[in-house]
């Protein structure tokens, strides 16, 4: 448990080491949250409305203008989510309230999952309407490729956002751990003894150490003078 602190990160005021934090677990699933929720945002914006003949465009999935705009609604959201939880992640160790890192930690937990939730519904909504779509209404393949693409990395995403829920669960059982919310793993200083108390109010501490006699002194008793008989 030396130079951990609580809820999994290091004690407070200590530097995090750019390198040993991008190794971390939860770095690089952010990392890829992060990259598959702008392939399902850029996708849908750039190439998920075509138009058949007309000037009006519409939504490549089943012209369904609700598919797209869920799409966008979740990467968008999510692309910023993993902004703002691996800026935290990276400031995590200089939070000295025990209290706002388990708030921090709860609340990676509670959208980590929820979003996890709402790409297993993008993912099943898209694929659905991009089943419903007909040929005639993507003609020559116009953004098929980019259907496809937010309908795979919506799935990809489900993985991610459950895996970091998992890692965000596992910082909160550490964090309950007791044994991590004492004084020396906040300010990294040795827990003190106290001095024993010679009150005789609620129990007196008795010395264990017996009492010696002064060096150079001897241990039998000086010899009496006697009167010498005549």
């Amino acid at each position: 448990m030396d130079g951990v602190g609580s809820f999994g990160a290091g004690r407070t005021g200590s530097t995090v080491d750019p390198i040993a934090f991008a190794k971390q677990p939860q770095t690089i699933l952010r990392v890829l949250s992060w990259i598959f929720s702008l392939v399902v945002f850029a996708s849908i914006v750039n190439e998920g409305y075509v138009n058949v003949g007309s000037e009006r465009l519409y939504c490549v999935f089943n012209k369904n203008a609700d598919a797209c705009n869920y799409g966008v609604f979740v990467g968008l959201v999510g692309l910023l989510a993993c902004s703002f939880f691996g800026l935290l992640d990276y400031k995590f160790s200089s939070i000295s309230s025990i209290k706002d890192r388990k708030k921090a930690v709860m609340l990676e937990i509670g959208f980590s999952g929820f979003w996890a939730f709402l790409y297993f519904v993008s993912f099943c909504f898209l694929a659905n309407q991009w089943s419903r779509t007909t040929p005639e209404e993507v003609p020559l393949n116009q953004g098929a490729d980019a259907a496809r693409a937010a309908i795979a990395f919506s799935f990809f995403s489900i993985i991610t956002w459950a895996g970091l829920t998992v890692r965000a669960v596992q910082k909160y059982l550490l964090g309950t751990d007791m044994s991590l919310f004492t004084t020396e793993h906040l300010d990294g200083a040795a827990p003190t003894q106290p001095y024993p108390s010679n009150s005789p109010v609620g129990g007196t501490t008795e010395t264990t150490e017996a009492y010696q006699s002064p060096p150079f002194t001897e241990n039998n008793a000086a010899p009496t003078y006697q009167v010498p008989i005549y």
